[in-house]
C-alpha cells in the first residue's frame, strides 16, 4: 500500500477487523498509552503523530496489524518536513466545477451533515457504467434547509449535455448547469419543504450518462464535509466482467490517486468499498477489461 499515512493506517484497522479500544489495549500490553480519540484522529487526517511516544506506538502498530517494517513509520519520515494541516474538503473554488458552484449562491454551504450515502454504479452489457443511483441520509444543520446539490464529473469523451439527473426519492430536480469543456454538471435537488435544525431528510436520485463508453472504469465520490457512513458498490454485468478491481484515495479533486488494494468480485459480479468518518479526500473504485 501507498500514502497517505492516514489512509494506510485505516485500511489496515479496517481489514485486520480490530475495534480501536482493543488496538489502545494492545498498545498498553507494551507500555505505550495512547487515547482513542488520538487513534480516530490519526486513521481520519485529523492529526499526525508526531511525539516520541506517539512515533513508537506507531512502530508497534506496524506489528500488531501485521504490516511490513516502515509501513507506517516510513510514511510519516517521507512528510516529516511538510507543515501538517488537518483534512479538511476538497477545493470546490477552482476549475470547472468551481466555476459551476459561484454561479449557485450557497452551494458550498455546510448546511447538512451526511449521515449515511450509499452510492451503486450499474455496468451493463456493453461495459458502460450507464447509470449512479445514489442515496442519502442527512441531518439539517441550521433551519430552512430545503435542497442539496449534486456535483457530477463525466469521463474523457463524455457529452455532459447529455447526462440527466433523475429523481428518485424525496427530491425534484431544480436548477441544473453543465460545463462543456470540464466535462462538469452541478444540479439542485428540492426537497419539496423546509426541514428545521435537527431535522432528518432521506433523498435518492439517478445520474443517467449514456454517452459514457467501456474506456471509462473508474467511480470515485469526492468528501466536501465531514460525512457519517459511505458506501460505493460497483455492479457488473454478467457478460462484462473485469480483470482486476482495485480501490484508491486521492487528496483532492485534480491530483495524482493513491492505489490502496485489489477488491474480489463476490457471487454477485459486484465489489464495494465502505468507510467512515471521512471529512476530506476521495475515495474511488477502478477496473481494468481483459483484451
Amino acid at each position: 500500500m501507498t500514502g497517505p499515512f492516514h489512509l494506510v493506517l485505516r485500511t489496515a484497522i479496517r481489514e485486520r477487523g480490530l475495534p480501536l479500544d482493543r488496538l489502545r489495549s494492545r498498545l498498553a500490553e507494551r507500555g505505550i498509552q495512547i487515547g482513542l480519540a488520538s487513534l480516530s484522529d490519526w486513521q481520519h487526517g485529523r492529526a499526525r503523530p508526531q511525539r516520541p511516544n506517539s512515533l513508537r506506538a506507531v512502530a508497534v502498530l506496524e506489528e500488531i496489524l501485521g504490516l511490513p517494517r516502515h509501513a507506517l513509520t516510513g510514511l510519516l519520515a517521507t512528510h516529516h518536513l511538510t507543515p501538517f494541516r488537518p483534512q479538511q474538503g476538497v477545493d470546490e473554488y477552482h476549475g470547472p466545477m468551481g466555476e459551476l458552484l459561484d454561479m449557485l449562491p450557497g452551494a458550498r454551504d455546510w448546511n447538512l451533515e451526511v449521515i449515511t450515502s450509499e452510492h451503486a454504479v450499474t455496468v451493463d452489457a456493453h461495459r458502460s457504467p450507464s447509470r449512479v443511483t445514489v442515496r442519502s441520509l442527512a441531518r439539517a444543520r441550521r433551519d430552512d434547509v430545503d435542497r442539496t446539490v449534486v456535483r457530477y464529473f463525466g469521463a474523457p469523451g463524455c457529452a455532459i449535455d447529455r447526462v440527466r439527473v433523475v429523481p428518485v426519492r424525496n427530491c425534484a430536480v431544480g436548477r441544473l448547469l453543465r460545463h462543456r469543456e470540464g466535462r462538469a454538471l452541478a444540479a439542485e435537488l428540492l426537497f419539496g419543504q423546509r426541514l428545521q435544525s435537527g431535522e432528518t431528510w432521506v433523498w435518492e436520485y439517478e445520474l443517467h450518462d449514456a454517452t459514457t463508453s467501456e474506456s471509462e472504469s473508474d467511480f470515485a465520490h469526492a468528501f466536501r464535509r465531514p460525512e457519517g457512513t459511505c458506501l460505493m458498490e460497483v455492479r457488473f454485468h454478467p457478460d462484462a466482467l473485469p480483470s482486476r478491481v482495485h480501490d484508491y484515495f486521492r487528496t483532492d479533486l485534480y491530483v495524482d490517486r493513491h492505489r490502496v488494494k485489489e477488491l474480489m468480485l463476490n457471487a454477485h459480479h459486484a465489489v464495494h468499498v465502505a468507510t467512515s468518518g471521512m471529512n476530506s479526500g476521495v475515495i474511488g473504485i477502478s477496473w481494468e477489461w481483459p483484451d
